[in-house]
């Protein structure tokens, strides 16, 4: 597990560019390694920024996209094309502005989707999905380069919600019921499959995360609050604005 560092920018604008231009240069760095890379999305205000950003950039062209393979962190059991789902703002956000290989696509199953209303045999399609990616006798998931996470107000990361039953679930990909935040029913990868990316980003913006970051890197258990269960392998980073880094202590942060 890797030690958690922290980088705080002025402002959320500011922030989305700096993430913006990390993400193009941990794919670049993956491909000249691996030949290829991997990331995971998430959802959300900061991140839709992030993605605009991303798409702005004239360095994004140095990315050979064909060989990125972009899944995502949860998302809303909701119809496929929904504006509420997380798929649908990164592709109109990002990735419908590359030239991504579809096949390289990995979104979780809609409500409407093969699996039908049923977001338990959605999360189990998605499961054998990133099993089916994995290297052959390597684990049940594939290597991601850098997965990408937002912190809610009261802590979560994906759909992983303070003292929510999903803690328990050890499988890779769980449904999510009861969401103390709309929509009721999600889909997640849990905190099992989120710590073996190689790189966790935790992101935040504004003064309403500020309790949650504060507290996260403090210790605090991540039953009560899942931010602080969330971890690279090789490298945690959490990216913050001077908003969302108010009660972070002096001495973690490194300012942009």
């Amino acid at each position: 597990m890797s030690e958690a560092s922290v980088a705080v920018h002025a402002d959320a604008d500011l922030l989305a560019q700096a993430v913006a231009a990390r993400l193009v240069v941990k794919l670049l760095d993956a491909q000249a390694d691996r030949g290829q890379a991997s990331v995971v999305l998430t959802g959300g205000r900061i991140a839709a920024a992030v993605y605009r950003a991303v798409a702005a950039l004239p360095a994004r062209d140095a990315v050979d996209w064909s060989r990125v393979d972009v899944w995502w962190g949860d998302e809303r059991f909701l119809p496929a094309g929904d504006p509420e789902r997380n798929e649908t703002q990164a592709r109109a956000a990002l990735l419908d502005a590359v030239p991504l290989d579809p096949a390289r696509i990995h979104p979780m199953p809609a409500s409407d989707g093969p699996a039908g209303n049923d977001p338990e045999g959605a999360a189990a399609r998605y499961a054998e999905e990133l099993a089916t990616a994995a290297r052959p006798g390597h684990a049940a998931l594939p290597h991601f380069d850098v997965l990408m996470l937002g912190v809610g107000e009261d802590g979560h990361v994906a759909s992983v919600f303070p003292e929510h039953p999903v803690h328990h679930d050890s499988r890779p990909v769980s449904a999510v019921r009861g969401s103390p935040k709309p929509p009721p029913v999600r889909t997640t990868l849990t905190l099992t499959a989120i710590n073996t990316a190689e790189e966790v980003w935790l992101v935040a913006s504004g003064a309403d995360k500020s309790r949650a970051v504060g507290m996260a890197l403090a210790g605090a258990g991540p039953v009560q609050l899942p931010a602080a269960g969330a971890h690279g392998v090789a490298r945690t980073l959490w990216l913050l604005d001077r908003a969302a880094a108010a009660d972070v202590p002096a001495r973690l942060r490194s300012l942009r």
